[in-house]
């Protein structure tokens, strides 16, 4: 019993350590690499959010023929 308790623990400590080096790594955000420019075919909502890490105002384009999104910083 104690034997498997002392190979469970480091296994669960470097599984938590991957977990969290891929989480610092590995950018999900929606806006990740959009430029300021606006491609071609994307129409302007009323939608903008605030980026909590950059606190960047961004308005989001639709384009409605596939339903994509794009996220262009916002000039104050």
């Amino acid at each position: 019993m104690l034997l498997n308790l002392i190979h469970y623990l480091p296994f669960q400590l470097i599984v938590l350590g991957i977990a969290l080096l891929l989480s610092w790594f590995i950018d999900k955000r929606p806006h990740a690499g959009h430029d300021e420019k606006v491609p071609p075919g994307f129409e302007s909502t009323n939608e903008v959010t605030i980026d909590p890490v950059t606190n960047e105002k961004r308005r989001v384009y639709y384009h409605p023929e596939t339903g994509e999104r794009y996220y262009r910083v916002e000039k104050e």
